[in-house]
C-alpha cells in the first residue's frame, strides 16, 4: 500500500466501500455518522481526496462519494488485511467473533505485506472471516456474493447463514447464543407484515427477530 495513505485516509476509503457495497448512498452525512467525524471534515478530506493524483474518489455536491479504481484497491486492501487478521486472530490466538474487531481496526494498518503473505498461507488462504465476510483475494478483487438478507425471506424459505455484517460485539455474542452463526442451517417459519418480525428456526429452537437483526444476516437459500 503507499505510504502516501495515512491511517485517516485508508479509513475513508474503507468506509466508502463499505457503505457503498451494502447498497447505500456514501454521502458525506453517512459518511460523518459512520467515522463519528463532524460532517464539514468529511467534505474537507472528500474534496482532498477527490483531488489527489491519481484521485481517490469522485465527488460532487449532494450526489455522494464513489470510489475510482485506485481509492477501490487502496480500500480492498485494507480489508483484506482487516479479515486476514480477524481469521488469524481466532484460528491462532482464539478470540472470538465478537472480540477481533477492534484489534484487527489496529493492527490492519501497519502489518507489511509479507506479514499479511505469511499468515494468508499459515491459514491455508481462508476465502472468509470469522463473521462470514468475503475476503478479498491476493490481487485485490472481491468475491462475488450470491446471499441474501434474512430480512428478505419468507415462511417455507431455508438456507445456510453465510455472513453477518456487524462489529457490534454484543449482537455478536447474542446471535452466538441463538446459535445463528455462520455455517448454520436456517428455515424462516413465520413473517409479520406490520413490523417485519421474522420468527426462525435452527436446531429445533425458534426465535423471532427484529429488522435491525434481519438485515445483518445474509443467507444463501437452498434450491427449491
Amino acid at each position: 500500500m503507499p505510504q502516501t495513505l495515512t491511517i485517516s485516509i485508508q479509513d475513508y476509503l474503507k468506509n466508502i466501500y463499505e457503505l457503498t457495497e451494502n447498497g447505500e448512498n456514501a454521502s458525506t452525512t453517512a459518511l460523518a455518522r459512520k467515522l463519528n467525524i463532524s460532517a464539514p471534515s468529511v467534505t474537507g478530506m472528500v474534496q482532498k481526496l477527490a483531488s489527489a493524483k491519481p484521485a481517490l474518489v469522485e465527488y460532487q455536491k449532494h450526489q455522494g462519494v464513489t470510489l475510482t479504481r485506485a481509492g477501490r484497491k487502496a480500500a480492498l486492501e485494507v480489508i483484506r488485511h482487516h479479515r486476514l487478521l480477524e481469521a488469524w486472530l481466532v484460528q491462532t490466538l482464539g478470540y472470538s467473533w465478537d472480540e477481533v474487531h477492534e484489534e484487527a481496526e489496529r493492527l490492519e494498518h501497519v502489518i507489511s505485506e509479507d506479514f499479511e503473505r505469511r499468515i494468508a498461507a499459515a491459514m491455508g488462504h481462508p476465502i472468509r472471516d470469522p463473521h462470514g465476510e468475503f475476503i478479498p483475494t491476493e490481487d485485490l478483487v472481491m468475491p462475488m456474493d450470491e446471499s441474501r438478507r434474512l430480512s428478505a425471506l419468507r415462511p417455507g424459505q431455508t438456507g445456510t447463514i453465510k455472513r453477518v455484517i456487524s462489529a457490534d460485539a454484543e449482537l455478536l455474542r447474542y446471535l452466538d447464543g441463538l446459535g445463528l452463526v455462520p455455517g448454520v442451517k436456517i428455515e424462516v417459519t413465520e413473517y409479520s407484515q406490520f413490523d417485519h418480525n421474522i420468527t426462525v428456526r435452527v436446531a429445533r429452537k425458534s426465535c423471532v427477530l427484529g429488522l435491525n437483526i434481519t438485515n445483518k444476516i445474509f443467507v444463501e437459500l437452498e434450491p427449491e
